[in-house]
Parts: C-alpha cells; sequence; structure tokens
C-alpha cells in the first residue's frame, strides 16, 4: 500500500488557517473518503471536514489545539489498493459542512448498515479510545434529555450521529408507557382531519424552528419602534435609479439605504454591535451585517462583511450579490454566520409593524415597514407624505430602553437627512 500526506484545507475565501478542534479518527482508524475525518475551528466557521481519500490514518502529524496553516501536513494516510496515488492530497473544503449552521445545506443520507440495527442495545465505542461527539450532537443530545453513553453509534469507528439520538428518542417513546388520559380529555387541537394535508417538516425548518426557539426561550426580547418620513430617501432613489440600473445591471432599491442608516447608527452607538456571553458584554468592533432573505421554505441570513466600509451603491452591490447566491443556493457556509448585526424587509410585503426575532448571538434585529403615503402635520398644515415604521427588537440584558431608542432615532435622523441630492457612489 502506498501512503500520501493529508493537508489542511482552506475554509472560505479569507480564511488562510484554523484550529484542529477534535480528531474523529485516531491512528490504526479506517477512513472513508466523504466521511468525517475531523472538526475545524476557524473565525468564521466550525466545520466537520470529510476525509479525502479512503484507506487506514497511520500518523497524525498535527494535535487537537494545533493552529494549522492552509496547504500543511495534518496526517498521514495508508491509500488501499496498488494504483498510484499522489503523495499530498488536500482535505475537501467544498465538502465541509458548519457543525451547527445557521441555515444549513440539506446533509448527505447516513449509512444505518444491518449490523448496526441488529447489534446489542450496548453502545459501541472505539477501542482503547475515547468516545467522542460533535457539537451537533451533544446540543440534539441535551434538547431531548439523552445520554449519550447509552446510545449505540451506527458512524465511522462506533460514533453517535445525530441520526443515532433521534431514532434513540423515538424508541425511548415508543417504550414509555402512555400517560393517563384525563376524564374528559378533548380531541388533539393538532390531529389532522379528513381532508388535511399533512406536510413533513424539512430539516431546515426543523433547524430553524430550534434556533428561533432558543432565541426566545434565552434573550429577553424588548422592542420599539419609530416612524420615518422618507421623503428625501424616495427623492434620492428617483434621482439615481435609471442612471443606476443602466450602470450596475439592477434596480436600486430602498433596503441599501436603511441599511447604510443602522451602519451610520451602529458606528454611533457601538453597544448595540454586540453580543451577550453569560460573564460579560462583548462589543464587536467590526460592522458585519446580516440580510434576511426568505424564500418559499426557508430563511437564509448571508453576512455583508465590513458593511461600514461601503458607499450606498456598495451596499446595494452586495445585498444584489448575496440575494442572487442565495436563491441559487451557492452560498458558502462561512458566509451564514459570523453576523454582529441583523437588518430585515419585511415591509416588502407590505406590513406595516413586525416584532422580528433576534438572531443568537447579537444584541437587536432592525426592520424596515412598508413605505405608505399617509397625511401628516406638515407646519400646521396636513400634507401627504411616504412614511415608514422603523421597528427594532433587542436583547434587554444588552441593552436598556434608552439606549435602544437613542439607536433607532438616529436610524431615523440619517433617513430623513437624505436628499436628491445625496451621493450614491
Amino acid at each position: 500500500m502506498a501512503t500520501t500526506r493529508v493537508t489542511m484545507p482552506q475554509l472560505g475565501e479569507s480564511v488562510h488557517e484554523g484550529t484542529i478542534s477534535r480528531w474523529l479518527v485516531k491512528p490504526g482508524d479506517q477512513v472513508v473518503e466523504f466521511e468525517p475525518m475531523l472538526e475545524v475551528d476557524t473565525d468564521k466557521v466550525n466545520a466537520e471536514v470529510p476525509a479525502p481519500v479512503t484507506g487506514v490514518l497511520k500518523e497524525i502529524l498535527a494535535q487537537e489545539g494545533d493552529t494549522v496553516e492552509a496547504g500543511s501536513e495534518i496526517a498521514v494516510v495508508e491509500v488501499e489498493g496498488d494504483g498510484e496515488v499522489p503523495a499530498r492530497v488536500e482535505l475537501r473544503a467544498d465538502e465541509a459542512t458548519p457543525v451547527e449552521p445557521a441555515a444549513p445545506r440539506p446533509p448527505a443520507s447516513e449509512p444505518e448498515p444491518e449490523p448496526a440495527r441488529a447489534a446489542a442495545a450496548a453502545p459501541q465505542r472505539d477501542e482503547g479510545g475515547e468516545h467522542r461527539y460533535s457539537p451537533g450532537v451533544t446540543l440534539l443530545a441535551e434538547e431531548q434529555g439523552v445520554d449519550l453513553a447509552e446510545v449505540a453509534g451506527t458512524g465511522l469507528g462506533g460514533r453517535v450521529t445525530k441520526r443515532d439520538v433521534r431514532q434513540f428518542v423515538e424508541a425511548r417513546a415508543a417504550k414509555a408507557p402512555p400517560p393517563p388520559a384525563p376524564r374528559e380529555a378533548p380531541a388533539p387541537s393538532a390531529a389532522p382531519t379528513q381532508g388535511d394535508e399533512v406536510v413533513p417538516l424539512t430539516r431546515v425548518r426543523r433547524l430553524i424552528g430550534e434556533n428561533m426557539t432558543r432565541s426566545k426561550t434565552t434573550i429577553p426580547h424588548a422592542w420599539q419602534t419609530q416612524e420615518v418620513d422618507m421623503s428625501g430617501v424616495v427623492a434620492s432613489r428617483n434621482a439615481n435609479k435609471g442612471s443606476f440600473q443602466q450602470r450596475e445591471g439592477f434596480s436600486l432599491t430602498y433596503l441599501p439605504y436603511v441599511i447604510a442608516a443602522a451602519v451610520a447608527s451602529l458606528r454611533e452607538h457601538p453597544e448595540v454591535n454586540a453580543t451577550f456571553n453569560e460573564t460579560e458584554i462583548i462589543v464587536h468592533r467590526r460592522i458585519d451585517l446580516g440580510i434576511s432573505v426568505g424564500f418559499e421554505d426557508t430563511l437564509l441570513v448571508p453576512v455583508i462583511r465590513g458593511a461600514d466600509g461601503l458607499s450606498l451603491a456598495g451596499i446595494a452591490r452586495a445585498v444584489n450579490d448575496v440575494a442572487t447566491r442565495a436563491r441559487n443556493r451557492k452560498l458558502r457556509a462561512d458566509e451564514l454566520q459570523g453576523g454582529t448585526f441583523t437588518v430585515n424587509n419585511s415591509g416588502t410585503f407590505g406590513t406595516l409593524f413586525s416584532y422580528s426575532v433576534i438572531n443568537p448571538g447579537q444584541a437587536g434585529i432592525l426592520t424596515m415597514e412598508a413605505i405608505v403615503d399617509r397625511p401628516v402635520a406638515v407646519n400646521g398644515m396636513i400634507g401627504i407624505k411616504p412614511m415608514m415604521y422603523l421597528c427594532f427588537s433587542f436583547d434587554h440584558r444588552v441593552l436598556d430602553g434608552l439606549e435602544a431608542a437613542r439607536f433607532l432615532t438616529s436610524c431615523r435622523r440619517w433617513l430623513e437627512s437624505v436628499s436628491g441630492e445625496t451621493p450614491v457612489y
């Protein structure tokens, strides 16, 4: 058999090194191409990285906790077969999947071999080695109240997968005696009746539900709104939309103006660009803005890095880019993580007020509503103006009402300061 040296991949365009957080196999173990081999942490993503070849792991060159540059050798694998093999092979960065993504891609189906189903109930463990669990498996086990030591693993080397945990929970529920029915138990309201359509939850929809539940149960939400006179913004867009369309090839919308207002206000009030971390509040220096992009069956929040360094036109380009690639399912895992604040545009569907759910790890989310012509008082007279409600959900552990109101006021004032002469470029 021939040996090949495995090198560290580059996980993202601007990611040049990664920290090995966990090896999922040990020397002497069989590794299978496309099966998870190790977990790598970067400043943007925590990912399971699959093996690039099939063979036997002979030696680990980079230990857990080591920070390794992309292209550096991290392991030696003895490759099966007598054919010619490359001396070095890079891990498959394009196959890496985030351990706990915000909006993950559907996973490859995990094999469930017959011997595993027929095995005894005792959990399978690597001989002589510590039983390892991925963060995603650990989180699911905590949510379901499962002791992972009782779960038989069907993954590589007896590794416990999420599917194993779910099957364990289902089996436990099947064995548990049904609770005694109340004397006058009404029919369950959620039970389908004749003619109803039952739509199974997709994995993405289930994960979105789990993420939103975690947000509402762990973050004390508070909410404020202010009404904004959008006359200047409307005038600016009308003055620039024709030349902008011709130059850029896509339409100038109102969303970049609201994003620019949020960015300017976050610079003025940096305490809003923060994360509550149980024992401390982390105020982020960079403004990496998440943009909500909705589809028929899911919601993605791609992140615009360094949004505070962009002009109005630059923000518009960035929004068009991530939204287009989100619709085409071409976003990378690291582009869906690491946002420090989020802007939502539910007003495009005509809504007037939205109490948005905060993304975990952020202190707030700003929502722009529909721009509607309304009668307002102007110098003691009644006039018709394009008005919009700007809604702000915030983490009350990070911000008090006064700080939130100051931030929202800054957003309103920035938008009302725009005019037809405001530069877009």
